[in-house]
């Protein structure tokens, strides 16, 4: 009986808290086949780009969506591959809440960290800037934003310089996840806190929220995702820069998704926490409550859920399952969190289930967490300190993992892995 009556104030409390925006705005469904047409123009692929006759009739325009979707999968190397920027650079400067919602005590908040920053009473932080590999019509979208935490140097110099990528859940504001990046400065690992394509700084002037990321435009939100990954990726390469060896990413909700796209895609990332994990792209769109507005556009246009999962499979988590199987297993071996909530209904559960039974049938290292709460209840006390203790206590050790594999590495009479393999191979 409590146990119903827990999941009933539940259920009421996460669907208050995704009720309170009143500015979500439900738009058309759009092919938005201009979105992805420079990438298969310029990589060989111009001829599956629909002629303007295809992109009127609904129907083949469709078709020729679900057929690219299959051509990105085919190709996926390439799809979320990029070329390496050349305008890295630390830009110093006050930090900006960029609320997206209108609710009177966020715009206060607001107003509030402005007079601080106009008063010199609010410290300023440093950002990693540079121009993403996709191109959009928004400049301030393509040019990447990240603020750096830099972890103090430690005592033994020997000790390899640790980091990792912290991507907040769709529509944050400039402040989330800081204080995670905080915590995991205290462990030795440095941090870049990611601004996600369309979010904060890099939202463009027309929008209150982060629309453009997910929405009814099937192309642009397949060209955030793409856009997403490539910002991951060229956030370690100005790691390894700064002579960082070990490297990790930290997702939420939307962040989880771009997170294992780009795992699954770059080795590097060894150290890999999912918070709030999901399969389909579309399952998530069409189920969620949180993207209802969405569903409504789709709907609107004639889509089932099984046709919207088809136009997003290039962007889903479950089409790389294999892919992030042969990472792990070819690589030095990858560390994985999956945590999921027992009441979501943004993310619902019986899709993270999925996750975590297709993780364990396909033999990757990972563990788990269920959280007694829902999607936006996990930011709320006492649920948020949990989470924190999931994700931090994850981290350090998945961390030290690789400290000790390094230093176990190099101790003489140490065998490398290509001697092992070969050895192994030879038996």
């Amino acid at each position: 009986m409590f146990r119903d009556w827990y999941a009933r104030w539940m259920y009421q409390w996460e669907t208050r808290l995704t009720m309170r925006d009143e500015n979500r705005v439900v738009r058309p469904l759009e092919w938005g086949f201009e979105w992805i047409a420079p990438f298969l123009e310029s990589h060989g692929f111009g001829s599956a780009v629909p002629s303007p006759d295809v992109v009127r009739d609904d129907a083949a325009a469709e078709a020729a969506m679900a057929r690219i979707n299959q051509l990105l999968i085919r190709n996926s190397q390439l799809f979320f591959g990029y070329k390496r920027p050349t305008d890295f650079r630390l830009e110093e400067r006050y930090p900006q809440l960029y609320p997206t919602n209108v609710r009177p005590e966020t715009l206060a908040k607001d107003a509030a960290i402005k007079q601080q920053a106009e008063e010199g009473a609010l410290p300023r932080a440093q950002y990693l800037r540079f121009t993403s590999p996709e191109r959009t019509p928004y400049p301030e979208n393509d040019l990447v934003n990240a603020r750096w935490y830099s972890a103090p140097a430690h005592k033994d110099p020997a000790r390899p310089k640790q980091a990792i990528v912290v991507l907040p859940q769709w529509n944050a504001d400039g402040f989330s996840h800081n204080s995670l990046c905080r915590l995991f400065n205290r462990m030795g690992v440095s941090a870049l806190r990611l601004s996600k394509p369309y979010h904060d700084i890099r939202r463009p002037e027309e929008l209150e929220r982060a629309d453009y990321a997910v929405s009814a435009n099937i192309g642009r939100t397949i060209s955030a995702a793409r856009q997403a990954v490539v910002d991951i990726r060229c956030c370690l390469d100005w790691l390894e820069e700064q002579g960082h060896e070990h490297f990790g990413v930290l997702g939420t909700s939307l962040g989880s998704c771009y997170a294992f796209l780009a795992s699954a895609h770059d080795p590097r990332l060894r150290v890999n926490a999912f918070n709030h994990a999901s399969t389909a792209f579309g399952d998530v769109v069409w189920a969620g409550q949180s993207t209802r507005h969405i569903r409504q556009a789709v709907e609107e246009a004639g889509l089932t859920q099984q046709r919207l999962c088809a136009l997003w499979s290039c962007i889903s988590p479950v089409t790389y399952y294999e892919r992030f199987k042969s990472a792990e297993a070819n690589g030095a071996g990858k560390n994985v969190l999956v945590v999921y909530a027992n009441y979501d209904l943004t993310f619902p559960k019986e899709y993270s289930l999925q996750v975590v039974e297709a993780f364990r049938r396909d033999k990757i290292r990972f563990e788990a967490h269920a959280m007694p709460c829902g999607h936006y209840t996990t930011g709320e006390a006492p649920y948020k300190f949990l989470d924190g203790w999931y994700l931090g206590w994850f981290v350090y050790r998945a961390y030290k993992t690789l400290r000790e594999e390094k230093a176990a590495a190099l101790k003489p009479g140490a065998a490398s892995q290509p001697e092992v393999e070969e050895e192994a191979l030879s038996r």
